[in-house]
């Protein structure tokens, strides 16, 4: 909460807006509020000289002059970056919409006149990265304009990732999305099964419990993935303590480590059926119990419809 003192200061701050947009002839650059957004996004002035794509000594002179135009304390000062003032807390809330509504601007312009053109930067849980290639393509073949960069992350990230803008939807689980903070639309039911090497599996073919692949070696995501805590609680629940041989950040090396016949793991059903039949290895539906979970497509609730995120959400409802 803000106290007198603080809302005193952001009339200040108000004033010396319009003074600086109408009085002074000085208008505020948007690349100094992009600067200002890059800062609260990496809370570290040399990583977020780098996403501006300027030195250090340069992007630190744009917010000191910000805060000159505006005649308030943006960034709390220190040795490190220690966060904003409550007065730099306001003007990144206006720089963050500012910022937003421009990028509505351009590509309602390009719409208008046939096209649908930009930039989409998706946060995606590491389980859903198949269907999130797949909806990429759908979006492509009907707006080949868009480029969409996919980012492998986790739960966390995304959740953090959408409101500070640094992605501009994610695809994550929807029992930890928050929908008083952002707009949550469920998007399929995630299973999982058990690939395995073909000498360790305990059978060709049917189904195979969480118990007997705990006896197995196993291959599985970091502790800090929402997939592994899925797994783990499963594991728990059942009082079971699985044999782990490894742990990654993604798929790719605990696949790795099933067709060379090292260890077995637990991945979602839609990942195999997005790669096909693997070589030495059989894929087995974990049972007792059945665990499924649903993933969401997540946007900001703030953010205005960009014509992008609409196209997004219109792909994502037809796949």
């Amino acid at each position: 909460m803000l106290c007198q003192r603080d809302w005193l200061s952001l009339a200040g701050y108000r004033r010396a807006l319009q003074k600086d947009f109408w009085g002074s002839g000085r208008m505020i650059d948007l690349r100094d509020l992009r600067c200002l957004t890059a800062l609260a996004r990496h809370r570290h002035f040399a990583r977020a000289a780098e996403e501006c794509g300027m030195s250090q000594p340069a992007f630190s002179m744009r917010i000191r002059q910000l805060e000159t135009r505006l005649d308030t304390s943006i960034v709390k000062r220190g040795n490190r970056f220690q966060g904003l003032t409550a007065e730099g807390e306001a003007i990144l809330a206006h720089a963050r919409k500012i910022l937003a509504e421009v990028r509505v601007l351009e590509q309602e312009v390009r719409s208008a006149r046939g096209e649908l053109a930009g930039r989409l930067t998706l946060g995606v849980i590491p389980t859903a990265v198949p269907y999130a290639a797949h909806l990429v393509v759908r979006l492509r073949e009907l707006h080949p304009g868009l480029q969409v960069r996919i980012l492998s992350t986790t739960s966390l990230s995304i959740q953090q990732g959408v409101d500070d803008g640094r992605y501009d939807a994610g695809l994550t689980y929807t029992e930890g999305a928050s929908p008083d903070l952002m707009t949550v639309e469920p998007l399929y039911e995630e299973s999982y099964v058990l690939l395995c090497p073909t000498k360790l599996a305990p059978r060709l073919s049917g189904d195979v419990t969480w118990r007997e692949a705990a006896e197995l070696p196993l291959w599985l995501l970091e502790p800090e993935m929402q997939n592994r805590r899925i797994l783990d609680r499963v594991f728990s629940d059942l009082g079971v303590a699985p044999r782990f041989q490894g742990e990654a950040n993604g798929f790719t090396a605990p696949m790795v480590a099933a067709v060379q016949g090292a260890a077995a793991t637990v991945v979602p059903r839609v990942l195999l059926d997005s790669l096909g039949e693997l070589p030495g290895t059989v894929v087995l539906p974990l049972v007792d119990p059945v665990v499924e979970k649903s993933v969401c497509l997540v946007t900001p609730l703030r953010a205005p419809n960009i014509p992008a995120l609409i196209a997004l959400r219109e792909a994502a409802r037809s796949s």
